[in-house]
């Protein structure tokens, strides 16, 4: 391409990402180089990423793949029994006994399906969950972007809407600009702990109606980037109103297992939606997203993740299975899955070492939300809701705003980026998350060490006094 002009019109109209990952990279090699900095290294409490902000990855996960990659080990008697038993077993799922074949399906790898499916249904209570309803792919954005470019359609009117939340995870955006999908604003809200109200999703579709036409309805349980857990009625009413205005439901569930330390529970939109009777479970299209990226597992760079469609129609599904292309989904991150949705059980090997592992991850969390949410509150201008992700609000001087247009930026990515240049410690600013008002929020990820975040929320503090004080 010898121009700009050559490059598809749909890639030109997608809005740019904010730089600060670039930034703090950049900053990284400085001091890698030797330049003098106020901090040591830079942390990246961003992108909920626990292992880049230092939490440990889960000793049994790793040790069956690292036998699975290289199966002489399982011969090494240093390994755990269940271990070794648990490698064996997936290299026999997979096509020549080696994680270098091709899955045996576009699907994935049949028996690891089956795990997934046993998995949902234990979770869900009995409520039935079919292997072939599984499909597998190169993680929870991946497997959603497939099904929005089944949806994408249309132009100006007719061109296909999903109603999103905001805030909303901070890859949607961007991803639903890349499918030429419209994103239809509904607000959640803060006041009440970051709540979906039912009014708000008709204001929302009533609105849209003018210059798109709605065809899903996105929502995210328990809330990225807000950690808000939907309860029973609000799930129910959802789904009714899915029902009613013929929406698909895209549903993203990737922090089910990170509903601690409050009192609430996770509830699945699957089993509320087949507790509800044939009238819903047997019309409403719906499709959910898991991953290994985030909660306890935490394995973001292995990229896996599934979806699980219900009461899709078989062509549909099938040539969504088909979009995956000639090369089936990678297949080490779905032997993590199943070790994900099939941990060891009481009497293995592993069990004790797995569960102190468990809870001790569990009690730093728990630990590090009531911690942050305290002292967030604590900080003149600031206020954050009590949830298991950290989404506080900033209240910024005018000087602040007003620079950040001089500087064409959004007032909280200038805030971010200063934090980031004089603490060396990157945040993300809410507008990534769809904020486009003047009501500035950070994101904030708990999935760190204790003192690790503590670190972090000095130097925020510092950082944010010296902000109002230098405007004042």
């Amino acid at each position: 391409m010898s121009s700009m002009k050559e490059v598809n019109p749909m890639v030109l109209g997608i809005r740019d990402p904010v730089s600060l990952q670039s930034l703090a990279a950049r900053i990284t090699e400085q001091i890698a180089q030797g330049e003098q900095k106020p901090f040591q290294r830079v942390i990246d409490v961003s992108s909920g990423d626990p292992h880049r902000a230092g939490m440990p990855p889960l000793s049994f996960a790793r040790q069956v793949l690292a036998v699975c990659l290289y199966p002489k080990l399982l011969k090494e008697s240093s390994f755990p029994v269940d271990v070794r038993q648990r490698a064996e077993k997936l290299l026999g799922a997979c096509n020549g006994g080696s994680v270098g074949s091709y899955s045996a399906s576009s699907c994935g790898i049949p028996q690891i399906q089956k795990s997934v499916a046993e998995f949902i249904t234990k979770r869900d209570g009995g409520v039935a969950s079919d292997p072939e309803d599984i499909i597998f792919s190169s993680g929870s954005q991946r497997t959603l972007k497939l099904v929005l470019h089944l949806l994408s359609s249309g132009q100006g009117p007719t061109q296909t809407g999903v109603l999103t939340p905001l805030p909303c995870p901070h890859t949607l955006p961007i991803l639903l600009d890349e499918v030429g999908v419209k994103l239809v604003p509904y607000r959640l809200l803060e006041e009440r702990g970051w709540t979906l109200e039912l009014e708000e999703l008709h204001r929302a579709l009533k609105a849209a109606r003018r210059h798109c036409e709605p065809r899903a309805i996105y929502i995210s349980n328990p809330g990225n980037p807000t950690g808000h857990v939907q309860d029973l009625k609000t799930i129910e009413e959802v789904i009714r109103f899915a029902a009613s205005e013929r929406l698909v439901l895209l549903v993203e569930e990737v922090y089910q297992d990170s509903v601690f330390g409050q009192d609430k529970k996770f509830l699945s939109y699957k089993k509320v939606l087949f507790e509800m009777g044939a009238s819903y479970s047997e019309r409403v299209e719906m499709v959910s997203f898991h991953s290994i990226s985030a909660g306890t597992m935490g394995e973001c760079g292995l990229r896996g993740g599934y979806m699980e469609v219900i009461n899709m129609d078989l062509l549909v599904k099938n040539f969504l299975t088909s979009m995956q292309g000639p090369c089936s989904p990678p297949v080490l991150p779905q032997l993590a899955l199943e070790i994900m949705v099939n941990p060891p059980s009481p009497g293995d090997a592993s069990y004790e070492v797995f569960t102190q592992e468990i809870l001790q991850k569990v009690e730093t969390l728990t630990q590090n939300a009531q911690r942050a949410c305290e002292f967030l509150n604590g900080v003149p201008g600031m206020s954050c809701q009590q949830a298991m992700g950290l989404y506080p609000c900033l209240h910024l001087p005018a000087e602040i705003i007003q620079e950040a247009k001089r500087s064409g930026l959004r007032a909280d990515v200038l805030y971010c980026k200063k934090f980031l240049e004089e603490e060396g410690v990157c945040l993300g600013p809410g507008s990534e998350n769809g904020h486009d008002d003047e009501n500035y929020h950070i994101r904030l990820c708990i999935s760190a060490p204790a003192a690790v975040l503590e670190d972090v929320l000095k130097r925020l503090q510092s950082f944010h006094l010296r902000i109002q004080d230098r405007h004042h």
